[in-house]
């Protein structure tokens, strides 16, 4: 029969030996035998536990590893891309190779219609067009979840004006929108921009708004308002943590449509005319002629890339939204 608060070896429950000393062979006041102090515990944030349990869980996951491969691998050429691609490799008036010319071993992917390398212009392509994607993606994130926020916390007139306008956003095509808001603004990448922003955030403003309500109704957000919270700290320190992980998916998301928009506005002449994206390179090709020539590889480079990038941020989108959503079993 042990006594209580004992081991069947006599040792306290505690897990500290008989004498008081801990597991490691140290006093109780931190202090070895000698008197000198002891090593200091090292400290172990929980948010550091939880974010590699969310990396061994999200790469255990093939499609989101595959996903996330293909935009580290995009955003290194895009990152590195002024170390190996000169002016005049990029410049119609300082290249000397041959007209849509097939793939080959000089060309790769062939050359466009200035004799300018495809595959050079494709990587190159990639800092605007990604470059646009992310920062619209950051702006439409910020708007939309400010918006839904607000109207779902405040609620009252405040949050209907605010869906009112939401709603208004939704019922508007996007594409007629962003076409005749960039045209107004003029023409460049920092139009382009504005108009994917205003014409996206509405989708996370209405999951945000929802999202916002859920966790209002918790019942630790009516204890912080019994102890004297007031609405923008119970807005900013309790719900806007828990509701942070719903935005992040919807940027991942976002982040997708947004480099398609982008594609599509310079495809239709609203970039900069002097820049190398994607969308600008499928223009080149057909006002050039490519499809009557059968350069096919004038095509399908830029095409090729932007399925991959979309391609990787949809899987990594979707990846992260079933670690994230307690409903499909979360990160283990």
């Amino acid at each position: 029969m042990t006594a209580p608060g004992t081991r069947a070896d006599g040792a306290p429950a505690d897990g500290l030996p008989a004498d008081g000393a801990p597991a490691d062979g140290l006093p109780a006041d931190g202090l070895r035998a000698d008197g000198a102090p002891g090593p200091a515990p090292v400290y172990r944030p929980p948010r550091a536990a939880a974010l590699r349990r969310f990396a061994r869980a999200y790469l255990a996951r093939r499609a989101g590893a595959a996903g996330l491969g293909i935009l580290v691998l995009a955003a290194l050429l895009a990152l590195t891309a002024p170390l190996y691609i000169g002016d005049g490799q990029l410049d119609v008036t300082r290249v000397d190779g041959p007209l849509l010319a097939p793939p080959s071993g000089a060309y790769p992917l062939g050359t466009d219609h200035a004799g300018r390398s495809v595959l050079l212009l494709t990587v190159w392509g990639a800092r605007s067009s990604l470059a646009v994607g992310c920062v619209a993606t950051v702006l439409t994130v910020l708007l939309g979840s400010a918006v839904g926020l607000v109207a779902g916390h405040y609620g009252g007139r405040l949050g209907r004006a605010l869906m009112h306008v939401t709603d208004w956003f939704i019922a508007l095509p996007s594409l007629p929108l962003a076409i005749s808001l960039a045209a107004v603004i003029g023409q460049g990448p920092v139009s382009i921009t504005i108009a994917i922003a205003v014409t996206s955030w509405s989708a996370t403003a209405r999951l945000v708004r929802a999202q916002t309500i859920a966790v209002g109704a918790r019942p630790f957000v009516e204890r912080a308002r019994a102890l004297g919270a007031g609405e923008a700290q119970v807005m900013f320190r309790h719900i806007l943590p828990n509701v942070t992980p719903i935005i992040l998916v919807s940027a991942t998301l976002t982040v997708a449509s947004a480099i398609l928009s982008e594609a599509t506005l310079t495809f239709l002449g609203l970039g900069d005319p002097t820049d190398v994206t994607w969308g600008s390179m499928l223009s080149a090709a057909l006002s050039q002629g490519a499809v009557t020539y059968g350069a096919w590889w004038y095509l399908m480079a830029p095409g090729t890339a932007i399925l991959l990038v979309v391609l990787g941020f949809t899987l990594t989108g979707r990846t992260v939204e079933h670690l994230l959503n307690p409903r499909t079993g979360g990160a283990s």
